[in-house]
């Protein structure tokens, strides 16, 4: 007698299938109360496999956070004009607010889009912050959205991050939207769960088209600045599960097209590792960003 044996994850509205061999219970995906929807349909697993036989362009994003001086800055941003890539790469880079204009008139390499950190929906009444519309104003088109530091430490929601990601959108950003875990939600087996609930509250706001603006940065919480870092291995599991998943819900050429990041202690030792994952298409760098390293994990992503 032969039995089949169908696994369902669930929670909220998100069920997707996995089309690859179901993970050991000692990945980080696996949990007591979520259950990985797993359909062992080979054909289909080959279509998927067909059409994801090419990465999309890749991302070396530099996030600088709140870091960085006229003395430091000048010669980091003189090594990136210098810099020249002979391979199909975007470069993005994300200075503090006050920053922002210096690097805007110094950066000069033509590989380079400048980002902001952070920004809210509305000018306004609203002392500190800085609008969409300011940014717009001033010719930044690019956008970071949902970093785990903004969860933590500013309180943004799935809800509120996913609102300014779909404001972005609407206004013509590009945005890397962030997701991840923390170590504790990683140890009790909620990986899964917690990043598919941010990424379908993002997915809920956006129409499909504007999923051509969008980058999703997958950044464990427990790997960020503590050196720490997901082994090839894992990051993969987690990226593929966020294509796969979006595969399910919005289409295969939404999810062929999808540049999904990796961030969480990248550096140009482990970069060309990393990379070399099949659903790894950049990085999202912190610390080493900072560092004239960053040149050469820009150089990994071939």
């Amino acid at each position: 007698m032969v039995v089949a044996v169908v696994f369902v994850f669930f929670f909220s509205d998100v069920c997707l299938p996995l089309l690859s061999p179901p993970v050991a219970t000692q990945s980080y995906l696996h949990s007591d109360q979520y259950f990985i929807h797993y359909i062992t349909l080979k054909k289909e697993a080959e279509i998927c496999d067909d059409t994801m036989a090419s990465k999309p362009q890749p991302i070396a994003a530099a996030n600088w956070k709140c870091n960085g001086s006229e003395s430091l800055l000048v010669p980091l941003i003189e090594t990136l004009n210098a810099a020249t890539f002979d391979h199909d790469v975007q470069c993005v880079v994300a200075p503090t607010f006050l920053h922002i204009p210096m690097t805007k008139a110094r950066l000069t390499n033509p590989k380079f889009q400048i980002a902001a950190q952070n920004a809210i929906t509305r000018s306004g009444a609203f002392t500190g912050e800085v609008s969409l519309q300011i940014l717009k104003d001033y010719g930044i088109n690019w956008v970071v959205l949902g970093h785990s530091e903004r969860r933590l430490y500013y309180g943004e929601t799935n809800e509120i991050v996913a609102e300014k990601v779909a404001q972005a959108c609407a206004a013509g950003f590009h945005v890397i939207v962030c997701v991840g875990e923390t170590n504790e939600e990683r140890e009790a087996g909620r990986t899964a769960a917690v990043v598919l609930t941010q990424l379908a509250a993002v997915a809920q706001k956006l129409s499909k088209e504007a999923w051509s603006r969008v980058v999703i940065a997958y950044e464990p919480v427990w790997a960020i600045g503590t050196g720490k870092v997901a082994t090839p291995q894992q990051a993969q599991e987690v990226h593929e599960l966020l294509r796969r998943w979006v595969r399910s819900k919005l289409g295969t050429d939404i999810a062929a097209q999808l540049r999904i990041l990796y961030g969480g202690s990248v550096t140009a030792k482990n970069a060309r590792t990393l990379y070399q994952m099949r659903d790894i298409n950049g990085f999202l760098v912190g610390g080493a960003s900072l560092k004239p390293e960053f040149v050469e994990i820009i150089e990994a992503t071939k």
